[in-house]
């Protein structure tokens, strides 16, 4: 290959890269993102009122429920919402998002508990969030891997950034690379697309350069050889990053990886949000 056309290859990568970052930073900054977020409350059994959330709410045998007062109302699916609401049992890592005038009500189901986060678009986390730094994109950290599936999907208990939380995936299989000489495996999940994965990991710039408790990278399906491209550019924080409202899951033990991936997103430089919350084995306390 020549020079020229080395550079041009150079150049696309980076073009390309650049197109996903802004997109990124679109959905992380979007009125109703994670920035967004004013409180992450745990729900009971008794009717519970939130400052930032119409409603008084609780978990029940047959799912959430909340009761309106008279002068209140949510709208889901452009359905008006008045008086008692069962939105009925979520799934789990589930959500629904009903709208109170410019907000959100998150109602979810995280870690086996009935939640919800409202998502204010005046929130001074999202209003003050200028973008996050990210290492300068380089092919070098674009590898081309392999994946390696698994008789059958094997139930993966991680962590969570909550205390007291922790989160079951099924993995599918691992993924293998080699950097620098060395063979790494890192376990799999799911990814959003139909065939695509999601790896969760940490490695030895954790804490240093980048967010200490876990970074994400989609992965595309792998072709009909199972190869699968690893491309640590885009390696990406979750939103436990910016704000402790958030009920990100750990990596599995055998994703902390001890070479050092210099590519992909860095520690935010903005301070995060303080956490309105209390750890989910004391609000499932009766």
């Amino acid at each position: 290959m020549t020079v020229q056309a080395e550079e041009t290859d150079r150049a696309a990568f980076v073009q390309d890269w650049e197109q996903w970052r802004a997109q990124h930073e679109k959905a992380l900054a979007d009125p109703h993102g994670f920035l967004a977020i004013t409180s992450l409350n745990w729900l009971d059994a008794t009717p519970t009122r939130f400052p930032d959330a119409p409603g008084a709410w609780s978990s029940t045998a047959d799912g959430v429920v909340v009761e309106l007062s008279d002068d209140e109302e949510l709208t889901l699916d452009g359905e008006v919402l008045r008086g008692r609401h069962d939105f009925g049992v979520i799934e789990e890592r589930g959500s629904l998002f009903p709208s109170s005038g410019d907000a959100v009500i998150e109602v979810a189901k995280r870690g086996g508990y009935d939640i919800i986060r409202p998502r204010h678009p005046e929130n001074a986390l999202r209003l003050a969030y200028t973008g996050t730094p990210a290492y300068a994109p380089d092919p070098r950290w674009a590898v081309t891997g392999r994946y390696l599936p698994f008789d059958a999907p094997r139930p993966t208990t991680v962590g969570a950034a909550v205390e007291g939380l922790q989160h079951i995936y099924d993995a599918p299989g691992q993924v293998e690379f080699e950097l620098d000489g060395a063979t790494h495996r890192l376990t799999a999940f799911n990814g959003r697309n139909p065939g695509s994965l999601s790896v969760l990991l940490t490695d030895a710039t954790s804490g240093v350069t980048t967010y200490a408790a876990n970074r994400t990278l989609s992965i595309d399906a792998p072709d009909a050889e199972g190869k699968v491209l690893i491309d640590f550019n885009r390696a990406a924080n979750l939103p436990c990053a910016y704000t402790d409202l958030a009920t990100c899951p750990l990596p599995p033990a055998e994703n902390r990886l001890p070479i050092a991936i210099e590519a992909g997103e860095k520690t935010p430089t903005a301070p995060k949000e303080a956490n309105r919350s209390v750890p989910a084995e004391e609000a499932a306390r009766p």
